[in-house]
């Protein structure tokens, strides 16, 4: 099974994840897509390892279909978080095409036995980027959301440590 969340920054998806994580009966495995390349981000890494249980923890920034694909029967694999996977992936020179086949990779990669929870960003609903790659950023992460979301087999948006649903737009209409 494939649960995604999305939202904005501070929306309670991490948080959100670790309770789901918490919650679950079988092993936990947690992904961490973040690379240490700041003193921000050194904080940031060290605020999610204190809030977290002391689970087993993979720091990967882009090969996450071994990662996922290799879970154990019966475990849960939170992958915190496909923002940050994109990134990484853009910095290392992917192109948008290789992303995306990249995404649909990933979300089929989820073994049958196995459920997955991945945590991503919306970014979509803020400030037009200033810059190219900025644009470019917004509207890849958005395709890939699009994609991964709807591979999943639940998604939910996160605002205000709330959620809400996400359904099939044609589910609503039809």
């Amino acid at each position: 099974m494939l649960v995604v969340v999305t939202g904005g920054a501070r929306s309670g998806k991490s948080t959100f994840a670790v309770e789901y994580g918490r919650r679950h009966a079988g092993p936990v495995v947690f992904v961490a897509t973040a690379p240490a390349i700041d003193d921000d981000m050194r904080v940031r890494i060290d605020r999610h390892r204190a809030e977290r249980p002391d689970w087993p923890t993979v720091e990967e920034p882009c090969d996450l279909v071994p990662v996922v694909s290799s879970a154990v029967a019966g475990s849960l694999v939170i992958v915190d978080c496909l923002t940050l996977w994109v990134s990484n992936l853009m910095w290392r020179g992917d192109i948008d095409a290789q992303i995306e086949r990249a995404a649909d990779e990933l979300a089929s990669s989820v073994p049958s036995d196995v459920t997955a929870l991945f945590v991503t960003n919306e970014v979509g609903l803020g400030v037009h980027p200033e810059t190219e790659l900025g644009r470019r950023y917004r509207d890849l992460l958005g395709r890939v959301n699009q994609r991964v979301v709807a591979a999943s087999d639940r998604a939910l948006f996160m605002v205000a440590g709330r959620a809400l649903p996400l359904s099939d737009p044609w589910d609503l209409v039809s």
